[in-house]
């Protein structure tokens, strides 16, 4: 008996702890292929376009982790559809270590159409980027 209501108690712990995960729609990462690195401590802004009236609204700004991930963008507790921009301010991560840079800040405009995960990578040097849907 005891040991059926220890399995039952752990199975109700764990069903309500990852029935509590939130998880997000969308994620970037920043590799700096001039290091073979992640570029990390970069400042990520997401915006979404308004059709409307033309303008972008701001949505959310995080930091690159060590990896040089942000896994934490739009919340999957709505639908997130509509055209996106994400703008990487690389120029601070470039001045920290004295690389001139040619951008100051790289922007990635993209649309969502429905609930899947998006990943928005780039690839970065100081004079160059690539972009890409990831997974």
């Amino acid at each position: 008996m005891k040991n059926v209501l220890f399995t039952l108690a752990f199975t109700m712990i764990s069903t309500f702890t990852f029935a509590q995960e939130k998880t997000y729609q969308l994620s970037s990462h920043i590799l700096d292929v001039s290091k073979g690195l992640p570029a990390a401590g970069v400042s990520i802004k997401l915006e979404q376009y308004n059709i409307g009236k033309k303008t972008w609204s701001f949505v959310d700004e995080k930091i690159t982790d060590t990896n040089g991930r942000i896994t934490d963008f739009l919340s999957n507790e709505k639908a997130n559809s509509g055209i996106y921009k994400l703008t990487y301010f690389v120029n601070d991560y470039f001045k920290k270590d004295k690389i001139e840079s040619f951008y100051p800040f790289i922007e990635v405009v993209f649309e969502i159409k429905d609930a899947k995960h998006y990943h928005v990578p780039i690839t970065l040097s100081a004079f160059g980027y690539a972009t890409y849907r990831g997974n």
